[in-house]
This record gives C-alpha cells, sequence and structure tokens, in this order.
C-alpha cells in the first residue's frame, strides 16, 4: 500500500486535480519561492508522482539551458531600443 499524496501548497482552483495544481507551482519550487512546508508538500507529491516528476526534470533542464544560453548581454543600443518601447507600451495603457 502506498502513502497517500500529500497536498500541494494552496488551495486548488475548482475541479484543478493534484497533478494540475502541482504543475502550475512547479517554477515557484524550482526557484524557491514556496515556505519549506510547500516545498515538502511539493517533493512529497513529485517522490509519488512519476509524470510530474518527469516534468519538473523537464522544467529544470529547460531552465539550465536558459540560463546557459542567456549568459551574453543584449548590444546597448537594442537595451534602449526595448526600454523605449517598453515605456510607451505602458504609457499608452
Amino acid at each position: 500500500m502506498t502513502d497517500p499524496i500529500t497536498p500541494i501548497p494552496h488551495d486548488r482552483a475548482e475541479g484543478e486535480n493534484e497533478c494540475e495544481h502541482a504543475l502550475v507551482h512547479l517554477n515557484e519550487y524550482l526557484d524557491s519561492e514556496m515556505t519549506p512546508e510547500d516545498e515538502q508538500r511539493m517533493r512529497a507529491h513529485v517522490a509519488h508522482c512519476s509524470p510530474c516528476l518527469a516534468e519538473l526534470s523537464i522544467e529544470e533542464l529547460v531552465k539550465q539551458l536558459v540560463r546557459r544560453s542567456c549568459s551574453e548581454r543584449a548590444p546597448e543600443t537594442l537595451r534602449v531600443r526595448i526600454h523605449a518601447q517598453l515605456t510607451v507600451m505602458s504609457t499608452a495603457e
């Protein structure tokens, strides 16, 4: 007999199952944005749930690839153009 899966943090949305809820909060877990208690619940869930563990592994890999690939700094002219466009967009709202 297996142990029951411990619920993960936060309240689930209506109709949302435990795995759907876990997947919504994977990035919070990976970014260490959970309380220690919530992290423990997430670890307990993925320890008993192969599909969620697989998704967690994929997300970790993607984060590592992005971190490794995004080490270059954008040229200053591009940064200035993007900042100007964002400023225009935010003032238009």
